[in-house]
């Protein structure tokens, strides 16, 4: 169990951070991690979890199973900061092969009321070149660092706003991003970029999926052939949902990240940006997202691994994701209005959970709700 615990300043902190403009927060964050002023002003809690809450996936070690969703630490700056807060894992990205700003500001939202947030940042970032020579950079201060600090870290891989030919925009993500991290996730479901979502489609996304595993196997991304995950959209109706399962199982890919933003606008939003275009995230996205793990688990049988996103902001949460049939779990949205002390707390409610309930190994509820 967690033991040592520092007071959360998050509370005292929230209402003057929140008197920026969202993305300049956002921005101010990275910079203060990235410096590590944030250890300074936050420490971090210990995250203790107990042993049956370790996770082996792909042949890869979890020592529990949060981390942090895309979005956040887009182009691959502050990976070793967030792994002191105590993430499992830490997905950077999306990434595009080439630079692009992404839409015009504002582009992101809270909504207070609702623990929730909307963006249309439209795949801001650095591009492949750069977000490249950070991970190789990182990859050669790690070289002689202990295995704990070793940690999972996933690519989250887009296409340029003005490509046509998704396939090679996400081939080349796969080959410069993948020797340099453990996984990649092929995103075809943010709303905010034209069209994206259309590669949902079966015959698209088997084409997708087929050739980039292809390359993949073809030894494209060197001898590391990254896990190749394909994060979908929860707005999926039954048939939309049949075909992505389908062509996740026709191109025999290694996972499914449940699930991106919403472009819903469920009637009980109450925030004053409620009304702001782009994708919804946050708390109005749980039921949705719980519901949607359940469903592409019974569709695979099980056989897939999930990673569950979108709404988790408790141990609850957390638990009933992975008995929905999450076997990972990635929060972004709840820090927001939470702090980077909710991963330990997360954590410490895990561990209690399993005590109380006699579960040795956390695995053994992966979906045992579906």
């Amino acid at each position: 169990m967690t033991g040592g615990r520092s007071r959360d300043r998050w509370p005292a902190l929230r209402p003057l951070v929140f008197r920026l403009e969202a993305e300049r927060a956002h921005a101010l964050s990275l910079w203060a991690l990235r410096t590590r002023m944030a250890m300074l002003v936050m420490p971090p809690r210990p995250v203790q979890p107990l042993p049956g809450l370790a996770r082996r996936l792909w042949g890869l070690d979890f020592v529990h199973p949060l981390g942090l969703a895309a979005g956040y630490d887009k182009n691959a700056v502050a990976i070793d900061p967030l792994f002191d807060y105590g993430f499992a894992f830490v997905e950077i990205g999306g990434v595009t092969p080439r630079p692009q700003p992404g839409n015009d500001r504002p582009r992101l939202f809270r909504l207070a009321p609702d623990r929730a947030v909307i963006n249309r940042m439209g795949f801001n970032n650095d591009g492949l070149d750069m977000v490249a020579a950070r991970l190789a950079a990182r990859r050669r201060r790690l070289a002689g660092a202990p295995v704990g600090r070793r940690r999972p870290v996933f690519a989250n891989l887009g296409k340029n706003k003005t490509s046509e030919d998704a396939l090679a925009d996400y081939t080349a993500g796969l080959a410069r991003l993948g020797p340099l991290v453990d996984v990649v996730v092929v995103n075809v479901s943010s709303p905010n970029t034209p069209g994206l979502r259309d590669l949902q489609g079966r015959a698209q996304l088997t084409g997708l999926l087929s050739g980039l595993k292809a390359a993949r196997d073809g030894g494209i991304a060197g001898e590391a052939r990254p896990p190749i995950l394909v994060k979908i959209a929860p707005d999926l109706d039954d048939a939309g949902l049949s075909d992505v399962v389908d062509a996740a199982r026709d191109a025999a890919i290694d996972g499914m990240v449940v699930a991106n933003t919403t472009l819903a606008r469920p009637d009980s939003l109450q925030g004053r940006n409620r009304a702001q275009a782009g994708g919804l995230s946050g708390r109005p996205l749980k039921g949705r997202a719980l519901a949607l793990t359940r469903e592409v688990y019974r569709a695979t049988g099980g056989a897939m691994p999930i990673v569950g996103v979108g709404g988790i902001e408790s141990a609850r949460d957390a638990w009933d994701r992975m008995a929905a049939g999450a076997g990972l779990l990635q929060l972004y949205s709840a820090l927001v209005y939470e702090g980077p002390g909710l991963v330990a707390r997360i954590v410490d409610g895990l561990n209690g959970r399993m005590i109380a309930e006699g579960v040795q190994d956390v695995g053994e509820i992966v979906g045992s709700a579906a």
